[in-house]
């Protein structure tokens, strides 16, 4: 493939103002907000910063279901106190409350009332969901990524079937491809060579590790997972100042962006701080480790005009769209045609492309999350302007056509006739507003309500809130520092006195046919609604 300058996408700068092609799509607004919210049950101390803090919730991760949108929203810093929510796609108006998915017992990590071992979520920064109509959420395990950086589980993911909202798969990695200062961020699935009557079940998945730079690999219908890296993956550090319109800010992430060309079998990826995208073949991910003294073929596809996260790729034809910040616009590119154009550009609306998702099920339609990500991070937030968005761009991607075929993965209410009056689920309550305790006293929560308001989600002995003497660390070892600004030291080999891992260092699990992790066994797959603890 040749690589070609993503400049010439944006050559019709003049003075400081971008010129659209013509016939440029329209863009709407999905929604918007100024800060987030959440539907608290009444025994969550919404009040306390260290638990909610509405100026450190930022979202990173999109995804769009037939009858809800998801978001992830990871814990940089505290006060984040659900990482997976959903919103109806019926909802009408700006703000909506955001619903802990698929409820509150999966975010204990916020409240410090946690167990590793239990199904639970601690920071996931994306979603993707599958031609299964599952969710499966990547949980990097780390809390306070842009302070402390204090890795609280080990990473996994965890595969939701969204007929059910119940866990049908955990996937926990081996410590061989977990490195000290891992920073799991993306994935992409990939089921291209999955059959139908394994369920999505024998897919490959691609994931993408930040902060130590790498792609791991996990390949699903053999329960293998191997890592490989190459130093494209590494941020550059001639582009490790963004800037956004007059915002300056410096962040030396690794390998972020992932985006998925299924026709062709390629996979693009970026750093954060760089002005490259770069690709490899699944042939080569799917190749297994890298023998000694090989590397990865990798290749340089082009040039951007700034640094970006945001990647897509349209499920046919390969488009990529792509997102440069310093412009503040929305753009794609055609490998095979050298096709450029210019989608959107809008100051405001347009600063920080998080996340690019062109969903099979919506069509033609681009998805795209923008956040003002810069000033959270610089601490330099407006609170009443609108800081985070959901827009959509029609008529720009090429449906592969695959889901027409699958009507029984779409829910049974269709997402049209939902209204705003129809946000909560039956059986959620709408909580009751906590009420924070009076001076002197301590931070225990009231005891169960005798009336029809639920009881507690956590905390039934009263501990204290952000104290929880039975959860422990499982990694026990020391937090490592602040990992930003520190480049990795690359890939290590797999010792040769290791046998029980296999020559070629792949990992395999246990048992093939469940899932384990301390007794908890989950089967690999199972028929819609019958998602059962084994």
């Amino acid at each position: 493939m040749r690589a070609w300058s993503f400049l010439a996408a944006l050559c019709c700068l003049s003075g400081g103002v971008l010129c659209l092609t013509d016939g440029a799509p329209k863009m709407d607004v999905v929604k918007q907000w100024n800060l987030l919210n959440f539907n608290f049950p009444w025994d969550y101390p919404a009040s306390n910063k260290q638990f909610f803090n509405p100026e450190n919730v930022v979202v990173t991760g999109l995804e769009v279901g037939y009858d809800r949108i998801f978001l992830a929203t990871p814990r940089l810093f505290s006060g984040v106190p659900a990482t997976v929510s959903s919103i109806p796609r019926g909802t009408n108006g700006d703000s909506p409350v955001l619903q802990a998915y698929p409820d509150w017992t999966h975010h204990r990590a916020a409240t410090k009332e946690y167990n590793c071992s239990d199904i639970g979520l601690v920071s996931v920064y994306r979603l993707r969901i599958d031609s299964c109509n599952r969710l499966w959420a990547l949980d990097a395990g780390v809390s306070r990524s842009l302070e402390d950086y204090e890795i609280t589980c080990p990473p996994k993911i965890l595969v939701y079937d969204l007929h059910t909202d119940q866990v049908v798969r955990r996937i926990d990695f081996p410590p061989e491809v977990v490195r000290g200062e891992s920073l799991f961020t993306n994935l992409i699935v990939d089921e291209t060579g999955s059959r139908p009557e394994n369920n999505c079940d024998d897919v490959f998945v691609y994931i993408s590790d930040t902060v130590a730079p790498g792609i791991v690999v996990y390949d699903s219908g053999k329960d293998l997972t191997w890592r490989v890296s190459h130093p494209a993956m590494y941020p550059d550090p001639d582009f490790a100042e963004s800037s956004i319109l007059e915002h300056r800010f410096t962040l030396m992430d690794g390998i972020v962006g992932l985006a998925f060309d299924m026709e062709a079998g390629i996979v693009y990826f970026q750093p954060l701080a760089t002005d490259r995208i770069f690709s490899v073949t699944t042939t080569a991910l799917r190749a297994g480790p890298l023998p000694f003294g090989k590397e990865l073929a990798v290749k340089l596809v082009g040039r951007k005009s700034s640094q970006g996260i945001g990647l897509a790729v349209s499920p046919r034809g390969g488009t990529l769209f792509y997102a440069p910040l310093s412009e503040t616009a929305i753009a794609s590119w055609n490998p095979r045609t050298n096709e450029h154009r210019i989608l959107a550009h809008d100051q405001d609306k347009i600063q920080f492309a998080a996340d690019l998702r062109t969903p099979d099920r919506d069509g033609t339609a681009l998805y795209v999350l923008t956040s003002k990500f810069h000033r959270f991070f610089l601490r330099n937030l407006d609170a009443n302007e609108f800081n985070t968005r959901i827009l959509r761009i029609d008529g720009v991607v090429n449906p592969s056509g695959q889901l027409a075929t699958q009507s029984h993965l779409r829910p049974t209410v269709p997402y049209e006739t939902l209204t705003g009056n129809a946000y909560y689920h039956p059986s959620v309550v709408i909580p009751v507003p906590y009420k924070p305790l009076p001076p002197g006293q301590s931070m225990a929560l009231p005891p169960p309500a005798s009336t029809s308001t639920p009881i507690g989600l956590f905390n039934s002995q009263n501990i204290p809130f952000g104290q929880n003497p039975l959860a422990k660390n499982p990694l026990d070892k020391p937090k490592p520092s602040y990992p930003f600004f520190s480049l990795n030291n690359g890939e290590k080999n797999f010792p040769p006195s290791r046998p029980s891992y296999g020559s070629v260092g792949f990992v395999p699990k246990i048992n093939l046919n469940f899932n384990d992790n301390n007794l908890l066994r989950y089967r690999k797959s199972l028929p819609v609604n019958q998602t059962i603890l084994h």
